[in-house]
């Protein structure tokens, strides 16, 4: 993990004036693109000179925002499409609530405590538990019902809930579905429940959205990251939630694909921290 001690190194000036370092660790981490100063003028367009900068070029990362002060929306590619990960978990819970609703039974003992391994301790095993309890068909049909149009399961890989394809701006509308309610996909308690647990990710995977931490803040995120070891070897490293408190109010999602798991935590970090510093400054 990248500390506060990181040298900076590489230092040039883009175009529009930011400054850009590569952050080098210390211990050898990785090495990613970073504004060294902070931007001014318009919100939108201060997260497009950090997000330039960040993204260095690369074609796998989106970024989408919503700024639930105002309700202005920001898009840096949040339509880019990758596989879920670990990010699915949200959506993996939500369908067991279905299934035991449709049932016209409470979860189960059982299935409560897998519920909240899976998301707040991101267990796998607890995953695939409700996974293959609710159906894997069912997760196309709730997609669809929350209005996620982009979300799906892989073609050639149906059963399979870390191969679920997904882009920022639907995860911000999951988000926006678990925190307010008022969906007819999932009644309030049930949004609530998912919410409510995904307030309590462990500290060690509360990196990406919900960076930099802050007691004044508080922070309901899911992170997810794989490495496609059968394709392009590359990691899915994706991170989604809401930030309150400290004068800020939004929900974001960030998703990137990297050559190992510590660049893409680092990437989705910087991003975290951005996009709480712009959003300080004004309302999109």
């Amino acid at each position: 993990m990248i500390s506060r001690r990181d040298l900076l190194a590489t230092t040039g000036v883009l175009a529009s004036g930011l400054a850009a370092a590569t952050l080098v660790g210390c211990s050898g981490g990785p090495s990613i693109p970073r504004p060294t100063a902070s931007p001014i003028g318009p919100v939108k367009d201060q997260l497009d000179e950090v997000l330039k900068i960040i993204a260095n070029g690369s074609s796998n990362f989106g970024v989408y925002v919503e700024d639930v002060r105002s309700g202005g929306r920001y898009s840096f590619r949040g339509d880019y499409a990758s596989q879920s990960a670990s990010m699915a978990k949200p959506m993996i819970v939500a369908m067991a609530l279905r299934k035991a609703r449709a049932d016209g039974q409470a979860l189960s003992a059982e299935n409560t405590e897998f519920a909240r391994k899976a998301i707040t301790h991101s267990d796998n095993a607890a995953a695939q538990a409700l996974w293959e309890y609710a159906g894997y068909q069912t997760y196309h049909t709730l997609a669809h019902e929350l209005g996620m149009a982009h979300t799906h399961l892989d073609e050639n890989k149906t059963d399979q809930w870390s191969w679920t394809w997904t882009t920022p701006s639907d995860q911000v509308l999951l988000v926006k579905t678990l925190a307010t309610g008022g969906s007819e996909a999932l009644t309030d308690d049930e949004a609530a429940f998912i919410y409510d647990l995904m307030c309590h990710v462990e500290d060690d995977q509360s990196w990406g959205v919900g960076q930099p931490k802050a007691d004044s803040v508080k922070v309901h995120l899911k992170n997810g990251w794989v490495q496609f070891k059968s394709t392009d070897g590359l990691w899915a490293v994706s991170s989604m939630g809401d930030v309150g408190g400290d004068g800020r109010d939004y929900r974001l999602c960030v998703m990137t694909r990297v050559p190992d798991f510590d660049t893409g935590r680092a990437v989705t970090s910087e991003v975290g921290k951005w996009v709480f510093t712009i959003l300080g400054s004004g309302k999109l």
